[in-house]
């Protein structure tokens, strides 16, 4: 195994890793999140994400975010800070290169629609999805199902956002977790807590770039934004007659530092006031120790109120998410039909909701192109 770097005592420690579902030797010079990094990479889902929209499909331009290079951008976001703080980097970089996975084609709008389609049948969430590939739907192993992940790796991956408690829990957590205790009503360790905070410094960040570039709002629009707003006009007072795209990146990149920063010293605040020992007191302690300042998630909320109204909701984007829904829709339809295709055709025996969930499987693997030529040939032929 790979020589170990001296962590925090309430890092994740991948030497006290409680182990896989299957047992198996493990590697001799990568440690175990090193390895769960490296078969995620390798899986068919992750490549898929190359091909799965954010807010743009596929045709719109071929330098708007995917899911895939947006997770490459939480994956560095969060190995960098985790890295500061002492953290297990390489368990980070896994659960940030894991964490959409389970998103279906055209980004929410997908989702949504697919969610609604399967309302009589336990419903859609994407983090459930992604759990269902990691234990189950990725099957190219010869001695499991899944990629046979650590625990450390599978509760991160589930509790990133914090405990899972009441009704609302995905049928398909409950029914991994009867079989390998997540332990749901607590948190996870501190790496999954970063990365899910990686996941929103990503996000808004690169949304402003992709809607700028796509011109839905201009940088004048931004200028009455809390902390964006100074920040654009720092760096075009600081560099006067600067170039658009040079404008917009090196604000972007001061927006992410700034928000780094921030992340950093309230953590490091709140581990000062919590002193916790292990893990098992970061999981324990009760409410999040990886945080923003309050001043910070003001800002951050007003951003995403901006971008819900000027991006997510603009007629472009309306238009194409339109689209999604009724793309989506369609092809649940045609599948949950009698004869079903050859590809799911042995889900054709079994009860109405193992079927829906099968044709969901199908429909949330697609890339945003092959869900459009399956619409195109099945649901909308052309005419002669």
């Amino acid at each position: 195994m790979t020589a170990l770097r001296r962590l925090a005592p309430y890092a994740t420690h991948a030497e006290a890793s409680r182990g896989r579902l299957y047992p198996e030797p493990e590697s001799q010079t990568r440690s175990v999140f090193q390895r769960d990094r490296d078969r995620v990479i390798h899986s068919t889902a992750f490549r898929r994400l190359k091909h799965k929209t954010q807010v743009f499909v596929y045709d719109e331009g071929d330098h708007y975010r995917t899911r895939l290079t947006h997770s490459l951008e939480v994956a560095q976001i969060a190995r960098s800070v985790a890295r500061t703080l002492g953290l297990d980097d390489d368990l980070a970089e896994a659960l940030s290169l894991t964490h959409d996975l389970g998103h279906t084609p055209f980004g929410h709008a997908g989702e949504e629609a697919l969610d609604a389609c399967m309302h009589e049948h336990g419903g859609f969430d994407h983090n459930a999805q992604a759990l269902r590939i990691v234990t189950s739907l990725e099957r190219h192993y010869a001695e499991f199902d899944g990629l046979n992940l650590t625990w450390e790796t599978l509760e991160g991956l589930v509790k990133h956002n914090g405990p899972l408690s009441g009704p609302d829990v995905d049928e398909t957590i409950l029914a991994y977790t009867a079989r390998n205790d997540l332990e749901l009503g607590t948190y996870a360790g501190l790496e999954a807590q970063v990365a899910a905070l990686a996941d929103d410094i990503a996000y808004n960040n690169h949304d402003i770039d992709d809607g700028l570039r796509a011109e839905l709002f201009a940088v004048e629009d931004l200028a009455d934004l809390p902390l964006v707003g100074p920040v654009f006009h720092d760096v075009a007072r600081r560099y006067p007659g600067i170039e658009r795209p040079r404008l917009i990146h090196e604000s972007i990149r001061r927006l992410i530092n700034l928000m780094v920063s921030n992340l950093l010293a309230e953590t490091r605040r709140r581990l000062e006031a919590a002193k916790p020992r292990t893990v098992e007191d970061i999981r324990a302690y009760g409410r999040p120790i990886a945080s923003f300042t309050s001043a910070m998630e003001a800002h951050n909320r007003a951003l995403k109120d901006f971008l819900f109204r000027r991006m997510y909701r603009h007629d472009r984007v309306n238009q194409m998410t339109g689209h999604a829904r009724e793309v989506v829709r369609d092809l649940f339809l045609v599948y949950m039909g009698d004869p079903p295709p050859p590809v799911l055709r042995q889900a054709a025996g079994t009860d109405l909701r193992a079927r829906a969930r099968a044709v969901a499987d199908y429909i949330a693997g697609m890339t945003d192109r092959f869900a459009q030529d399956e619409y195109k040939r099945l649901c909308a032929p052309k005419e002669e």
